[in-house]
């Protein structure tokens, strides 16, 4: 696999910094991130995390409250109170397990908890679903129709029309196309794609992207066996290109 290649998968992949000083917990949430794609750095204490953060800020933090040089809770103060990472998906695994302890997180700043012990599959799932979350609240209102050249789409009716003739696309294949028109020129794996598309709660293979996308082709390409719109992006995924809608 070539640099550019390496280089642009590693960009697909959202990071994730683990605070947390007891190193065998580390490693378990180190390990069971990364196996699920995440790029996973680690801090010991709050002060090396934020000295992490203030280099560059990841996309979400799984942070233990009781912490050596600097709390949990006082990490957590600080990121909300700093308007670049205000916003920033916080969260809190601790031991503290009282009720009062977990209001007490989450009126700090975080996002959501889990008390040790916890189920690294647990952990897993809060974390994708907090990093949904946060990439839904950035994505502005979808407008009720697209047009662009030879592509006409209206959200509402569910119709697509390409040079002006309707094409009966299965919903599957209308909701993947919507999302490529509102995300063009960006390169999303098949996982990516499972994941924004299908819905965490939907087991299927990735190479089923590559079914739905050879059928979409079909409908809107002029020539599906040489694609202008869905391009591939080998070792990566897809890309919507709306420059070839003319």
């Amino acid at each position: 696999m070539n640099e550019a290649v390496e280089q642009s998968r590693e960009r697909l992949r959202h990071k994730i910094l683990v605070v947390e000083d007891e190193g065998d917990i580390r490693e378990l949430l180190r390990y069971n991130l990364a196996q699920e794609g995440f790029a996973v750095e680690e801090a010991a204490d709050g002060a090396e995390a934020c000295d992490r953060i203030g280099r560059r800020a990841p996309d979400l933090i799984v942070l233990d409250l009781m912490l050596p040089r600097m709390s949990g809770l006082e990490l957590c103060r600080r990121l909300r109170a700093a308007p670049e990472t205000a916003r920033l998906p916080i969260l809190v695994v601790t031991a503290k397990g009282a009720e009062v302890d977990r209001v007490l997180g989450l009126e700090m700043g975080a996002d959501d908890y889990v008390v040790k012990p916890f189920s690294p599959r647990e952990v897993v799932a809060r974390v994708k679903a907090l990093l949904r979350r946060a990439n839904a609240a950035l994505e502005p209102a979808a407008p009720p129709a697209y047009e662009h050249g030879r592509l006409r789409i209206d959200f509402a009716t569910y119709e697509v029309f390409v040079d002006g003739e309707r094409r009966d696309l299965a919903l599957r294949e209308f909701e993947l196309l919507r999302f490529f028109v509102q995300h063009p020129m960006r390169v999303y794996s098949r996982e990516q794609l499972l994941d924004l598309v299908w819905g965490r709660d939907t087991f299927v293979e990735p190479r089923t992207v590559d079914v739905h996308v050879r059928r979409l082709r079909q409908q809107i390409e002029r020539d599906d066996s040489k694609p202008e719109l869905i391009l591939t992006v080998r070792s990566v995924g897809y890309r919507f290109n709306p420059d070839a809608l003319g």
